[in-house]
């Protein structure tokens, strides 16, 4: 067993020196194994919490969740698709947060379930339905948490936006009225994760 530890720590320490995985995470995935990474540390926490969460529970997809690390700057990959099985993430892209959360303080973020905040909302949601709206084809959000129980009312929804950049850069990206909002070809990416998925699939927002 600890040869066991030993090597996935290593290949943690080999794929998170100096950021949380490879570049090119959707044909080359990376183990998660507990190496002092602060990011990386959240992302084991916070998959624990969501096992937990769905263990009992044959409503919710026991395989996959989608987890977004607010602390991480919006202009690198903070949204990931994590195999819970495995501790592997599958695949990472861009999100944009609510203009609502932006602070005077570079690395500061506010967070509101209230209406008109235009804030992005903490906690834990379940993926509902899609329906078409002014960004195409958009998934319901639902709150599960005393932190965004409100998202349905505050209509926070997944969707794409053709602003939302490709690849990672330097600077941070446009900001939404508080949905999780992602680059259209990564949106393609989850949009077949949603819809071919027989339960209903996890997101988790946190910092």
């Amino acid at each position: 067993m600890r040869n066991v530890i030993f090597v996935l720590t290593l290949i943690g320490m080999l794929f998170f020196s100096n950021k949380i995985s490879p570049k090119n995470t959707k044909n080359n995935p990376s183990v998660i194994a507990a190496s002092g990474d602060s990011i990386e540390e959240k992302l084991l926490s916070r998959a624990a919490i969501i096992k937990k969460f769905i263990a009992n529970n044959p409503n919710y997809n026991k395989e996959i969740v989608f987890l977004i690390d607010m602390k991480i700057s919006s202009g690198k990959n903070r949204f990931f698709v994590y195999d819970l099985k495995n501790n592997v993430i599958m695949d990472q892209g861009l999100v944009a947060h609510g203009i609502g959360s932006e602070t005077q303080t570079e690395g500061q973020m506010l967070f509101s379930n209230e209406a008109n905040s235009l804030c992005t909302s903490l906690g834990k949601y379940y993926i509902g339905s899609s329906y078409n709206g002014k960004f195409g084809k958009s998934y319901k959000l639902f709150g599960l948490d005393q932190t965004n129980n409100n998202a349905l009312s505050r209509n926070i929804v997944i969707h794409k936006y053709a602003k939302v950049p490709r690849e990672e850069q330097e600077t941070p990206i446009c900001k939404s009225f508080g949905c999780p909002m992602i680059n259209g070809e990564f949106y393609a990416r989850i949009e077949k994760l949603i819809d071919d998925s027989k339960s209903k699939i996890l997101l988790d927002i946190y910092y």
